[in-house]
């Protein structure tokens, strides 16, 4: 795993870590270095006192961060190379859950592909009013979430609504996201957004820590504990004509016309 890069950037305030998606020009969408730095960070922090909580937010006013920056995928030549990106997210998304310290999202905008499911990992949620969750790839680009991911996301808001969620391509507004319990809190606008992020952590930083880090890690066991084969749904997908087809379409500014191969 590389380090910090500028793209993501880290800024310790008292005992709060605040870490923040700096692509502000394209809505924050991630590179592999922006994965695995914030892989590293989650990896890698202290667990002495000097840290107690960690903060995730995007810059720019727009965006928590959109999904993975979709350049990155034309290097995709070989099934290999799908399995190796999605165990490669898992890996990140993995590092997220078992952080030994409490992680919050502080969404403000945009929060999709990518962006949200790390912001599913986290231990906490809150977002402002503009609020835009969710995960539109049947319409944008025709690839498809791991299994871990969706046990993920069903355990926060359920399997139906995942589901629905998914094969309408629609975003969840913060009012849904509040009623179904993926956010604790709605706020105003970014500005009081991030000062309840910094009570929010400081008030948890507050807590016993060891109650906090076996809680944790005690769900993410239960999930755990029902692990699927899904390496033949990911090849098929990142495999397909349509994939490419989408992948295309949505650089260049088009609608894709899927073919279901």
């Amino acid at each position: 795993m590389s380090g910090p890069t500028p793209e993501l950037t880290q800024e310790l305030r008292g005992k709060t870590l605040w870490v923040t998606f700096n692509r502000p020009a394209s809505r924050n969408a991630l590179t592999f270095g922006m994965y695995e730095a914030l892989a590293k960070i989650c990896t890698d922090a202290p667990t002495d006192g000097s840290v107690t909580a960690i903060v995730l937010s995007g810059a720019g006013g727009k965006a928590f961060a959109a999904g993975t920056d979709m350049t990155q995928f034309r290097a995709f030549e070989t099934a290999q190379d799908a399995l190796d990106y999605e165990a490669r997210i898992n890996s990140v998304l993995d590092a997220v859950e078992r952080c030994p310290l409490p992680t919050i999202a502080a969404i403000n905008g945009a929060c999709t592909g990518g962006g949200a499911s790390i912001a599913a990992a986290c231990d906490l949620r809150i977002a402002s009013s503009s609020l835009k969750f969710g995960f539109p790839i049947a319409k944008t680009l025709g690839n498809c979430l791991a299994a871990a991911n969706l046990a993920r996301l069903s355990d926060l808001v359920g399997a139906g609504r995942v589901r629905e969620m998914i094969f309408t391509a629609r975003l969840m507004t913060a009012d849904e996201a509040l009623s179904v319990g993926l956010i604790s809190e709605i706020l105003t606008d970014e500005a009081s957004l991030l000062a309840r992020a910094e009570d929010l952590a400081n008030s948890i930083g507050n807590m016993a820590p060891l109650t906090l880090r076996a809680t944790k890690e005690a769900m993410r066991r239960n999930r755990m504990a029902t692990q699927v084969d899904d390496a033949d749904l990911i090849t098929m997908c990142y495999m397909s004509d349509d994939f490419r087809i989408g992948m295309e379409a949505f650089l260049g500014k088009t609608k894709p016309e899927w073919t279901g191969k």
